[in-house]
């Protein structure tokens, strides 16, 4: 008997650490199940509409210091565009290495008729596939081309606390034809509850599903990694000024050399692939970051690491490490709630085992009720 297919959809990118560490866990887990998985690419930029759409919609959500910045980093970006390709290419040999993707693009104006019949189910998520800003007006990644009961959801985020007037009745009707509901944040349980009257379990990111020694696996040491101890930072769109004094008093103070991997201009680190992401927060003596994926593996590798509000948050797609850390009873690494050096480097982590047990099997038998897979015992 030939084993069942799997499609997943996931935000494509090819220069986040998380996206691709989601990816593959999520192919993993569905592995472990007994199933042949790929990845179906989404080409998000296909449509002129569709740019414009996006771009009109983020232009509107932007504060006039989020748009300097935007063009500031946009200029950055110019600049040092080497390290870029030369990134990107690491991102891609990472995903041609661990993650089975489709030879073909779907598109909102582009999706093969007999695409449903390829497949026996398609899971989309994880990451913020049900953000406005990544549909573009599109209903790609509430799976809308298959039919109804193939369509499952594991642990999407809309990345915003509210969905605007515009979108609400095609919100409605898409997360309606879901035939399994499940979020990654309780801010997305709220909106599909509001919108349809439906309640979604609330479950772990894939990351989580597998085990330090499995992340481990896959792990590679940087060529360039301190040989002494250090102090690491991931900051998506570089360390925030107003944080930058305060984690090199710590570096100081704790003789650490400082490693960041997310400013641009710091090249060696900034090309670092999702391999060497692991190896680097394994070995580091303490991991700063605004990054939920940060938190993640912080977790996961028992590390110590300290959470930091992002720049333009206060905005919303901090529910997602709020529901993380309430989730994990770790509110205590908030920068806010460290005050002293004993604090920074010594973090309990021995009530996290049975509350991860019990994620994992809650995951996991919502998959397997979902792709109706049987227990063999």
């Amino acid at each position: 008997m030939a084993m069942k297919r799997i499609g997943i959809l996931t935000l494509n990118g090819y220069y986040n650490y998380g996206n691709r560490l989601q990816n593959y866990a999520m192919q993993e887990v569905l592995k472990s199940l007994g199933f042949n998985v790929e990845t179906i690419l989404v080409d998000r930029n296909t449509a002129n509409q569709e740019r414009f759409t996006e771009r009109l919609y983020n232009l509107r959500r932007n504060s006039p210091i989020q748009i300097y910045y935007k063009i500031y980093n946009r200029c950055l970006r110019y600049i040092y565009k080497d390290a870029i390709k030369k990134r990107t290419t690491i991102f891609k040999k990472f995903t041609s290495e661990y993650i089975q993707e489709t030879n073909y693009s779907i598109s909102r104006n582009y999706i093969p008729e007999d695409l449903s019949n390829q497949y026996d189910y398609f899971i989309t998520g994880s990451d913020q596939v049900w953000n406005p800003s990544s549909l573009g007006g599109s209903s790609i990644y509430f799976l809308t081309f298959a039919e109804k009961q193939k369509r499952i959801a594991y642990a999407p985020s809309f990345g915003v606390s509210q969905i605007e007037s515009e979108y609400i009745e095609n919100y409605r009707k898409w997360i309606s034809g879901m035939h399994k509901l499940s979020v990654r944040e309780e801010d997305g349980a709220r909106l599909i509850n509001e919108l349809t009257g439906r309640e979604a379990p609330v479950l772990v990111d894939p990351t989580m599903l597998l085990t330090r020694e499995k992340w481990l696996s896959i792990a590679k040491e940087p060529y360039n990694k301190p040989k002494g101890k250090y102090l690491l930072t991931y900051f998506l769109g570089g360390v925030p000024r107003k944080y930058i004094g305060q984690i090199k008093n710590i570096a100081k103070d704790n003789k650490l050399e400082v490693v960041n991997l997310a400013v641009i201009s710091e090249k060696d680190t900034y090309i670092t692939g999702p391999n060497e992401f692991i190896d680097y927060i394994n070995s580091c003596s303490v991991f700063c970051t605004d990054s939920f994926h940060g938190v993640v593996f912080s977790m996961l590798l028992e590390k110590p690491f300290i959470i930091y509000k992002r720049n333009e948050s206060s905005t919303p797609t901090f529910s997602r490490i709020d529901t993380l850390l309430d989730k994990f009873n770790l509110n205590s690494r908030r920068a806010e709630n460290i005050k002293t050096t004993e604090e920074i480097f010594h973090i309990d982590y021995s009530h996290l085992p049975p509350i991860l047990e019990a994620e994992r099997k809650k995951s996991l038998d919502y998959l397997k009720e979902s792709l109706n897979v049987k227990d063999e015992n």
